[in-house]
């Protein structure tokens, strides 16, 4: 799944990236060599490789910003944080687990954008402006699903331009940014919850302590196994993915 993902908004953006080309009706191919261009279309194919190798070297970042892994991995973050654990769980494995559940919610778009865009392009069924089209449709109905009007109304203000009569006109420069910083909301409210309860627990190991004058013993260190042994009895993990999940509606 994690292989056609990447497969799929790769291709999407290498046929985006030669909508601009009239004449392209095929992937170029790619050959690098020295010497004096006589015909301006040589200098233009030139230019669309140095942008496709930029785009296919940004595509696991575009990726992660127009799906829900940016919700999920400031959750997870401030979980540890909330927690108190420092460095555990390790970095790597709270990415594999944002990794995990972010494939996982979007699976149906990957395939949906993989069968109805990139699939009949291959088979030269329809032409590459139509398969971007087709291809980024689920993704823009997820983004637009999760971002606020009042994050798409500053970017269209910001841009100067005229206000879009349809969700659908909406432009993928507006749509992506608004999306973005809807997600940083939303993730920052779901912490907030998290962090309430392990707040608490710090709060009264606090003043238990300060009322036994035991002023010089940390609470931190005395209110981490509370923490931790509280996580695991409501099951935690079990709750903040079910959460995390169904967040996106």
């Amino acid at each position: 799944m994690k292989k056609k993902l990447i497969i799929v908004v790769s291709m999407m953006l290498l046929v985006l990236a030669l909508t601009g080309s009239a004449e392209a009706q095929a992937i170029p191919k790619i050959s690098v060599e020295l010497g004096q261009s006589s015909k301006p279309g040589d200098l233009s194919a030139t230019l669309q490789i140095v942008l496709l190798l930029t785009i296919l070297t940004l595509a696991p970042s575009i990726i992660l910003m127009i799906t829900s892994f940016i919700r999920i991995i400031i959750v997870l973050g401030f979980l540890r944080q909330a927690i108190g654990t420092q460095q555990l769980p390790p970095n790597q494995l709270m990415i594999s687990l944002a990794l995990i559940l972010t494939f996982f919610i979007i699976s149906p778009m990957a395939n949906k954008a993989y069968n109805e865009g990139l699939k009949p392009y291959l088979d030269n069924k329809i032409t590459k402006e139509e398969a971007f089209d087709k291809g980024i449709a689920p993704f823009r109905k997820f983004m637009l699903a999760q971002t606020r009007e009042k994050d798409l109304a500053l970017f269209i203000n910001l841009g100067n331009i005229p206000r879009p009569n349809s969700p659908d006109d909406v432009p993928l420069h507006i749509l992506v940014p608004g999306f973005v910083l809807s997600e940083l909301r939303t993730g920052f409210q779901i912490a907030f919850l998290v962090f309430v309860p392990f707040l608490i627990i710090d709060m009264i190991v606090a003043a238990v302590l300060m009322s036994m004058g035991m002023m010089m013993l940390p609470p931190t260190i005395v209110a981490l196994p509370f923490k931790i042994l509280l996580f695991v009895l409501v099951d935690g993990w079990y709750l903040l993915v079910k959460s995390l999940v169904e967040s996106f509606h």
